[in-house]
């Protein structure tokens, strides 16, 4: 090769390169394989959401677990507040599941309730009580094992957070921490993906663009009190009353790199947009 076309060849390679590293690397996000997930922005939750939650695990009657873990109270019993909403909702068979021990929580004897179970829901609260509590555990592993077997995971606030593989707020020292190296994992029920909530009670809104710009990788999804997504493999359905904010890196006409999505709003994880009616 000639000194002249070893110079054009050089060029062309540095101008590829640089296109290459211009253009954002598209997230590759999936929900549960089997199951379902209800994931919600905190706030009072409704029938739409409870009502949903409940019925996907199989009705009243269904065995539902409770992991209270993230509110950080010393103990935890049968009049618990945090099962009042089901009660509410006429469930019957409610379990409590709570430890703030890892040995514990990586025992076959204290996860037995979620290989009986339908469903779970954790409790809102501070995500890395559930990072210290349950991560990389045998608690986490049945979690799973319920998804696979078509069940349904639940949780609002600190509890949508950790249903991610990205882990927003998860810092120990205050939850306006958005990235905490160290908490950072989620339980990566949803993959390719970070979860916040409380966006416009907390004026949380352009949060997540943060996130995606230091890893491109990652899709963010920011959701209003009162409202949840239910998650499948491939889509979500957007439930309650607020807004489910796509943070997709782009930038949009609001000046910010997110867009909304509403009440019964649908969106494809395959394609990384909302579908319209004619694809329902």
């Amino acid at each position: 090769m000639t000194p002249r076309l070893r110079l054009i060849a050089s060029a062309v390679t540095a101008a590829a390169m640089a296109l290459a590293s211009a253009v954002r690397a598209e997230p590759v996000v999936q929900g549960p394989q089997n199951g379902a997930l209800i994931i919600a922005g905190g706030g009072q939750l409704g029938p739409e959401i409870m009502g949903r939650f409940i019925a996907l695990a199989g009705g009243p009657g269904a065995e539902i677990v409770v992991i209270p873990t993230a509110s950080g109270d010393p103990s935890y019993g049968p009049d618990c507040e945090c099962l009042k909403i089901f009660k509410a909702f006429g469930a019957t068979h409610l379990t409590l599941l709570h430890t703030n021990d890892r040995v514990l929580a990586d025992s076959t004897a204290f996860t037995a309730p979620l290989r009986r179970a339908k469903a779970v829901w954790f409790v809102g609260g501070r995500q890395w009580r559930l990072v210290d509590s349950y991560l990389g555990t045998r608690t986490e592993q049945e979690i799973k094992n319920l998804l696979a077997r078509g069940g349904v995971v639940g949780g609002t606030s600190a509890g949508a957070s950790i249903q991610a593989s990205y882990l927003v707020r998860g810092a120990r020292s205050g939850n306006e921490i958005v990235m905490a190296p160290g908490y950072e994992r989620g339980f990566g029920l949803v993959t390719g993906a970070a979860v916040d909530q409380h966006v416009t009670a907390r004026h949380r809104e352009g949060d997540l663009d943060a996130v995606v710009k230091a890893h491109p990788e990652l899709l963010g999804i920011g959701i209003d009190q009162s409202t949840a997504i239910e998650v499948r493999r491939d889509g979500f359905k957007v439930l309650g009353v607020g807004h489910v904010f796509i943070h997709d890196g782009r930038e949009q006409p609001n000046g910010g790199h997110y867009y909304l999505l509403s009440a019964g709003d649908r969106f494809d994880l395959t394609h990384l947009a909302p579908t319209t009616a004619a694809d329902r």
